[in-house]
């Protein structure tokens, strides 16, 4: 199979079919779109019947040889916990490494994200890391655990047709930074310092909570943090869990131009590349929404309308396409060729 997410059709076919869900306590079922799954607690008195807090649980793996690779993935399980309304209760780690790794890279790996938890006061409560023959890069996993009410839950499949829809965040940035991360020194070779620095400094967009939270109380309907595959799978993903078409403006997507300098010096798509911290949402008043997001220091634009229709447009200034279906992420690409 190619690198990358596995296709809808394979995902149909030999996974969802697999499965035994049963059970009115399960929330949020498996998907291929949904990266969260949730459940109803327990009921404190067997008269209760409605289902009240709920757990959240959320994973996802990086994998590379730069010390901070783990701070990528944490950045990602708290804003899709986050995105689906959970407060975080905490994050653990299983780390694989190989041979070749010394134990002083392992103790800049969990300095680097025991860093990134206790910035976001959420605490890692579990570790397990062990050399493994099987890796030729070190991979990390993480998983995050929240707690909320279930009426407050926000999910993908919320996006309603005549809704405005709006990016927070710069697409591409995760991946942009994973790649200079990795490739810092053959980098500076071909741009002066200061963009090295700068481009390292937007770390610190990656963490999208405040704004998430933001839009949660500004009435935001329907919310989908952008990963692999990019902007354009995201999109794809969106409409897919809410059986809806959109219409987007190509030119309204933010991109830094950091992320444009670097993808065009690997000859990347950057609107295939993955984008922690970029997170899809859709509201009534997207402008009134927007503008509420840079109140809280992030940056918004509104992309386009949610249609009935299920065909799902880009535009530009020269063009009309339609969107296809998702393509291997830019960054699995660039790490096949490395």
């Amino acid at each position: 199979m190619k690198v990358g997410n596995i296709s809808q059709t394979v995902w149909n076919r030999s996974v969802y079919r697999q499965l035994y869900i049963e059970g009115n306590e399960i929330l949020l079922p498996p998907s291929l779109e949904e990266p969260c799954s949730a459940f109803c607690l327990p009921a404190e008195q067997e008269e209760e019947k409605d289902c009240k807090g709920v757990w959240v649980y959320t994973n996802t793996e990086v994998f590379g040889d730069a010390a901070n690779v783990g701070n990528f993935a944490v950045y990602r399980v708290l804003n899709d916990l986050a995105v689906r309304g959970a407060c975080p209760v905490s994050v653990s780690l299983r780390i694989l490494l190989t041979s070749s790794v010394t134990e002083a890279r392992l103790k800049e790996m969990i300095s680097c994200t025991e860093a990134v938890c206790k910035t976001v006061g959420v605490p890692i409560t579990g570790i397990k890391a062990e050399v493994s023959p099987a890796v030729i890069h070190p991979v990390l996993f993480a998983a995050g655990v929240g707690y909320i009410q279930a009426e407050s839950m926000t999910r993908a499949s919320d996006a309603l047709p005549g809704q405005d829809l709006i990016l927070c965040g710069y697409a591409g940035l995760e991946g942009t930074l994973r790649i200079l991360s990795e490739r810092e020194d053959e980098l500076a070779e071909r741009f002066v310092p200061a963009f090295i620095r700068r481009t390292m400094e937007l770390e610190n967009q990656l963490p999208a909570m405040d704004a998430i939270t933001a839009a949660r109380c500004a009435g935001v309907s329907a919310m989908h943090q952008v990963g692999q595959g990019g902007i354009f799978a995201a999109l794809w993903e969106l409409g897919e869990a809410s059986g809806v078409g959109m219409e987007v403006d190509m030119h309204e997507m933010s991109m830094r131009q950091e992320t444009i300098e670097i993808c065009e010096y690997y000859g990347l798509n950057p609107y295939q590349l993955t984008s922690a911290g970029c997170i899809l949402m859709t509201a009534d008043d997207g402008g009134s929404l927007v503008r509420i997001l840079e109140g809280v220091g992030a940056r918004a634009t509104r992309l386009g309308v949610i249609r009935q229709e299920t065909a799902r447009v880009i535009t530009s200034k020269t063009e009309q396409r339609f969107l296809e279906r998702p393509a291997p992420d830019e960054l699995m690409l660039w790490w096949e060729r490395e």
